[in-house]
C-alpha cells in the first residue's frame, strides 16, 4: 500500500497516488455491510461506484470487489463473495441516489446480478463521448477535467484472488476517489455546451437497455479459425469449443485457460484419430492436457462422425444486412440510399463535433439504408429503432432530404 496520499506533481497533472483518506478496509461480513449501509444512507449527493471482475481468469463476469464513495459517508471496498445475501442493507441505501459510473455498460450487469438497482445514472465515459473528448478512459478524463493523475495498472488483474494485494486495493479505491468531482465538472461542461439534455436521455437509455442477446455461433470467433479450409475442420472447432465452454462454465475458469484457441485450431488441422496422436500435438502433450485428453478426443471424434448434412457452413450465417461493399449487386436501391445518407450523417457529426456512432448508431443507419423507411416519416422510423429524441431532432430532417 502506498504510504502517503499526498499529491505528487507529474508533468501537467498532479498525481494522486492514493486516496486522500487512505485505502479503506475490505468489508466482508454482514455486520460490516450493515454499518457501511448506515453511513451511505447518511451521506449526501450521488454515489460513485465501480466494480472489479476477473475477466481473463474466470468464466463468470461477477463482481469480486465493489468500490463505493459518497460525500459525507466516505469510501468503501466491499467483497461480495462470501456473503452476497447480506448485501441487502447496502442495496437499499444505494437504491435512491444517482449512481456515477465510468463505462456503465461494463459495471451495470454485475451490479444487477448482486441485486443493486437505481433509477438515476451518470456515466462519465459516455458523457465524455458526447463532449467529443478524444480520450475517454478514466485516467484521461480525470486529467482533462480535474488536472489529476491516477495511479493505475491493475485493471486486468485476477480480482478473484484472496487476499487482494494492498497495491490492488489502492488502485481500486482510486477508481471512485474523484468520481463525484469529475461528475460535477463534466455536468458543467455539458450545460455550457448545451448537451446536458442529450446526456440525460442517453443515461436513461443505458438504464432501460435490456441485456444483450447471446451471440449465435460464438465458436466462430475462435482465433485463427480463418486458416481452416474444410467444414469438417470447422466441426472439430465447434465440438472442442463447446466442450471447453462446458468445462469453463462448470469450473468458473476463463475458457482460454482451459484450452487455448491455438490448440483447438491445431487439432482441427491435424485431425488426430487417437489419443496418442492428439497428445503429440503442441499444448495437448502437456501434463494438464494429458489428463483431459480423453475428453478432447471424444469431442474430435464426434465431429469426425457427423454426417455431411450436419456439418457447419463454411461462411458465418448472416444476420442483418451484408457489408456495404456488397450492396451494389445485392440491393442497388439500398446502395443508393447508403450513398445518400451516410455522407450526410458523417458530415453532420463532424459539424456538430460528435463521434458519428453517438449521433446515430451505425446499425440503425445500416438498417435504414437497407430496408428504407417503409413509408414512415424518418422521425417515426428512427424512434421505432431506438433513436433518442435529441438524435432524431438532429438527423431526421437531413436524412429525409438525403432520401429525397
Amino acid at each position: 500500500m502506498t504510504e502517503s496520499a499526498d499529491p505528487v506533481q507529474e508533468s501537467d497533472t498532479v498525481l494522486l497516488a492514493a486516496p486522500r483518506d487512505g485505502v479503506p478496509p475490505v468489508l466482508t461480513t454482514p455486520d460490516e455491510f450493515a454499518e457501511a449501509a448506515a453511513l451511505l444512507a447518511a451521506g449526501t449527493g450521488p454515489v460513485a461506484l465501480d466494480t472489479e471482475r476477473a475477466s481473463g481468469y474466470r468464466y463468470s463476469q461477477r463482481a469480486y470487489l465493489v468500490q463505493i464513495k459518497r460525500t459525507g459517508s466516505g469510501s468503501f471496498l466491499i467483497d461480495p463473495i462470501e456473503h452476497p445475501d447480506a448485501l441487502e442493507p447496502v442495496i437499499e441505501a444505494l437504491a435512491g441516489p444517482e449512481w456515477i459510473l465510468h463505462a456503465a455498460d461494463q459495471d451495470l450487469p454485475c451490479l444487477r446480478d448482486l441485486g443493486f438497482h437505481t433509477d438515476a445514472l451518470f456515466d462519465t465515459e459516455l458523457a465524455g463521448r458526447l463532449l467529443n473528448i478524444p480520450k475517454v478512459n478514466l485516467a484521461a478524463m480525470v486529467a482533462e477535467f480535474l488536472n489529476l493523475g491516477l495511479a493505475k495498472g491493475h485493471g486486468a488483474a485476477d480480482w478473484s484472488r484472496r487476499p487482494l494485494p494492498d497495491e490492488w486495493l489502492n488502485y481500486a479505491a482510486l477508481d471512485v476517489e474523484v468520481l463525484v468531482e469529475l461528475r460535477a465538472a463534466i455536468q458543467q461542461a455539458l450545460v455550457d455546451s448545451g448537451r446536458d439534455e442529450w446526456a440525460a436521455q442517453e443515461f436513461a437509455a443505458v438504464l432501460a437497455r435490456p441485456p444483450a442477446a447471446p451471440r449465435t455461433d460464438r465458436w466462430r470467433r475462435t482465433s485463427q479459425i480463418h486458416n481452416l479450409r474444410t467444414t469438417r475442420q470447422l466441426a472439430v472447432v465447434r465440438e472442442l469449443w463447446t466442450t471447453r465452454e462446458e468445462v469453463a462454465r462448470r469450473r468458473d475458469i476463463a475458457p482460454g485457460r482451459i484450452l487455448p484457441d491455438s490448440a483447438i485450431v491445431t487439432a482441427a488441422t491435424a485431425n488426430p484419430t487417437t489419443v496418442q496422436a492428439l497428445t503429440k500435438l503442441p499444448v495437448f502433450g502437456g501434463p494438464r492436457q494429458r489428463r483431459q485428453a480423453d475428453r478432447w478426443m471424444s469431442a474430435i471424434a464426434r465431429a469426425q462422425q457427423l454426417p455431411d448434412s450436419e456439418l457447419p457452413t463454411k461462411k458465418t450465417p448472416q444476420t442483418g444486412p451484408p457489408p456495404y461493399n456488397r450492396w451494389d449487386q445485392r440491393n442497388p436501391e439500398a446502395a443508393a440510399r447508403a450513398n445518400a445518407v451516410r455522407p450526410v450523417v458523417r458530415d453532420l457529426a463532424d459539424e456538430i463535433g460528435l463521434p458519428q456512432e453517438n449521433l446515430v448508431a451505425p446499425d440503425v443507419v445500416r438498417t435504414l439504408c437497407w430496408d428504407g423507411l417503409a413509408g414512415l416519416p424518418a422521425d417515426q422510423w428512427l424512434a421505432d429503432h431506438g433513436a433518442r429524441p435529441w438524435q432524431r431532432e438532429l438527423v431526421a430532417e437531413p436524412i429525409t432530404e438525403a432520401l429525397g
